[in-house]
């Protein structure tokens, strides 16, 4: 079953394992936003039906919860450390950088689909403040030239 660009079809082994099992809701929302990679509005209707939630209650979980997306990401997903270490070590001239580069705000993606970037409370890797990662890639000691050769060179893998 497909619904816009969203194959639901994907969502029918997590929602059989998961479904009768009371209090699976978040778990059902991860494995979601594992296959899509956000939070579809098709399959939160079709999370309803099948778990017979209300909507309401898997939006207010979902809004609840900074883990999920309600819009697809880009190819990359820029998380940026905003903790201490970074703070301090100038994280905030890391991430006027990034914006100005890519054109985007916090929380937004590019027009293109390639970049999103999503400010953080703390990456756990202090000792290499300021520091990024994307797609689960660490980049640490930052300086402003550092993040648009990195952003640079993504851009380039893509086009390829």
């Amino acid at each position: 079953m497909k619904k816009g660009n969203v194959d639901l079809s994907l969502l029918s082994g997590v929602l059989e394992e998961y479904a009768g099992i009371k209090g699976s809701l978040i778990t059902i929302l991860q494995h979601t936003q594992e296959i899509y990679g956000y939070l579809p509005v098709e399959a939160i209707k079709l999370i309803s039906e099948k778990t017979s939630i209300p909507t309401s209650e898997i939006m207010g979980v979902g809004t609840f919860y900074t883990q999920f997306r309600f819009e697809p990401v880009g190819k990359y997903l820029i998380m940026l450390c905003q903790g201490t270490a970074c703070h301090v070590n100038s994280s905030q001239l890391i991430l006027q950088t990034i914006k100005d580069e890519l054109g985007i705000d916090d929380g937004e993606t590019t027009e293109d689909g390639l970049f999103s970037l999503e400010c953080v409370a703390c990456l756990g890797c202090c000792s290499l403040s300021p520091v990024m990662m994307i797609n689960g890639d660490t980049y640490g000691s930052l300086t402003p030239t550092k993040a648009i050769e990195i952003i640079n060179r993504l851009r380039e893998e893509a086009a390829q």
